[in-house]
């Protein structure tokens, strides 16, 4: 094991297999049973290299999972950034050569702590949500389709997300996989490492793997069952989403701006007619400074007033200080007397290099990717609107992926969520339903309705156990009310967060530890003893 071998070109087939089958088990395509056996093919390529073969191929696994998962970037930067093409690629390449780290890492830590196929469905769990837990936190994270994210359609299976988070989920992916694994080995008498896995322990894997998939699916049934019957008693409220489709070369001229508005304002009056007590518009919905450009304010208001409902409005802002300007992407609640502010939320997680240079202070000439976008300032994490009796949990754009904010504005009283977004960025690509995806999860976790209003889609709305009720077609304008149940039941996973992720990143780090010292031992020269030693020294008689 400790010696490195040649690489086949089956093995690097295999690594580029499992890149693929991870990529299109996310939408779209979004065939999620390809998740159950995705790494299987990775896993088998590794099971005789030494570590450092393991972390090339994973690293090749990466590249291929997250180049075909995230292509979006180029016509996002391209056509929205005005970036060249070369550079485009370049950075594409870049920021999956960084993911592909992760799953290089699994690979190494798999390779060098498995000495024994028993210990897979075990290890590789630990170790995949490890990795995953450090890829959603580390640099300010960019946890973007987990792989439990690619059941979201599967509601019986998600419902344990109120324990234990997406990464659950993923959890339970990878040890289906490693018992996949298991059995291959087993009955094609293939080796890991230096060890053949027998019948008893291949088997008594998959009977584990059974019963706890038996576990989860029965898990699943019943709290649909109970949150759904809870929800009943909840009080309802009638919200209507908006989604205008202004196409983002539209967006910041300044020659649409007043048909943005009346757009908006048309799909609005639209709705009144189902007497919502909310109406939600997208992120930066007006393109301009909402309470400071006084004539455009005013034509809105005007266009809101006697409409007798609550808004919620996305617009650009700014706060004078007193020696500097802080632009903020902020949402406004207003109320359906007079139009007035009643309260609002800042963006507080902010994306890097689109809405603010980090470490602009020590990488000065570093700029940011999107031009149209502004340099903006953080609100405060966990801040929510509030509205007569309720609260809600305000999400904007790619805060949605971060599963510790909407369970911050649920642990600070929000019986809401609400997603407003500007996915024009995407176009046509796979991302605006990516991005939906993970919507889901946030209901679940929370058991908290969600409401998602998308500039070109997809707006929609989600049950507090993750069904989706309604979901609009991306590019098209669209305008649709529902009545949903605004609970304030407490979930484990809003309580105590990732605890189940926290645990296995412990158990992964005493593991490799462990290891470490274990093979450590092993390298270190016996030491002969000498003639002073007591048990070679015997007395005459």
């Amino acid at each position: 094991m400790g010696k490195a071998h040649n690489i086949s070109a089956k093995k690097y087939l295999g690594a580029i297999g499992t890149g693929l089958l991870l990529t299109a088990s996310f939408p779209n395509p979004g065939f999620p049973l390809l998740a159950w056996f995705a790494l299987v093919p990775l896993m088998a390529a590794v099971r005789d290299v030494s570590p450092f073969n393991s972390f090339r191929l994973g690293c090749l696994c990466g590249m291929i999972h997250f180049i075909t998962l995230l292509y979006w970037f180029i016509p996002c930067l391209k056509t929205y950034g005005m970036i060249p093409l070369y550079l485009s690629l370049a950075i594409l390449f870049l920021v999956a050569a960084y993911l592909s780290l992760f799953i290089a890492g699994f690979a190494t830590a798999l390779t060098w702590i498995c000495r024994d196929a028993k210990m897979l469905a075990v290890a590789a769990p630990l170790l995949w949500v490890s990795g995953e837990y450090v890829r959603a936190h580390l640099f300010t994270g960019f946890p973007w389709e987990l792989l439990g994210y690619s059941q979201y359609r599967t509601l019986p299976l998600i419902q344990i997300a109120d324990t234990l988070g997406v990464y659950g989920v993923s959890g339970l992916i990878v040890l289906g996989n490693s018992v996949l694994l298991s059995l291959y080995l087993f009955l094609f008498k293939k080796k890991w490492h230096t060890h053949i896995l027998l019948a008893k322990p291949a088997l008594a894997s998959l009977a584990v793997f059974v019963i706890i998939l038996a576990a989860v699916w029965g898990y699943g049934m019943w709290r649909i069952g109970t949150i759904r019957e809870t929800a009943t008693d909840a009080p309802f409220r009638k919200i209507s989403v908006i989604q205008g489709n202004i196409g983002q070369q539209m967006k910041w001229d300044p020659a649409f701006q007043l048909a943005t508005i009346d757009r908006y304002l048309t799909l609005s009056r639209q709705e009144v007619e189902t007497h919502p007590d909310l109406i939600v518009w997208p992120e930066t919905a007006m393109p301009f400074y909402f309470g400071h450009n006084v004539p455009l304010t005013n034509r809105v208001l005007k266009g809101l007033h006697d409409t007798g409902t609550d808004y919620i409005i996305g617009s650009p802002a700014f706060v004078r200080l007193e020696t500097a300007v802080e632009y903020r992407n902020r949402a406004f609640l207003l109320s359906a007397a007079g139009g007035n502010i009643t309260d609002i939320y800042d963006k507080a997680h902010l994306v890097p290099f689109g809405e603010y240079v980090p470490f602009k202070k020590w990488l000065p000439f570093i700029g940011k990717l999107v031009e149209q976008v502004g340099d903006f300032s953080a609100g405060r994490k966990g801040d929510t609107l509030d509205w007569g009796d309720h609260r809600i949990g305000l999400l904007i754009c790619y805060e949605l992926i971060f599963p510790y904010l909407s369970r911050e504005n649920t642990r600070n009283g929000a019986d809401l969520l609400i997603n407003i977004t500007n996915d024009a960025w995407y176009g046509r690509t796979s991302a605006p339903y990516q991005h939906f995806s993970m919507a889901v999860f946030r209901a679940v976790e929370n058991r908290r309705s969600l409401v998602r209003s998308a500039n070109t889609g997809i707006s929609g709305f989600i049950e507090p156990t993750g069904k989706i009720i309604a979901a609009a077609p991306i590019f098209e304008e669209a305008a649709f009310t529902e009545s949903i149940p605004l609970m304030r039941t407490s979930t484990i996973y809003t309580r105590f967060g990732d605890w189940f992720s926290l645990i296995c990143v412990i158990v992964s780090v005493v593991g490799i530890a462990g290891q470490t010292v274990k093979r450590r031992r092993r390298r270190l020269p016996h030491v002969t003893r000498t003639k002073a030693d007591p048990q070679r020294s015997r007395t005459k008689t």
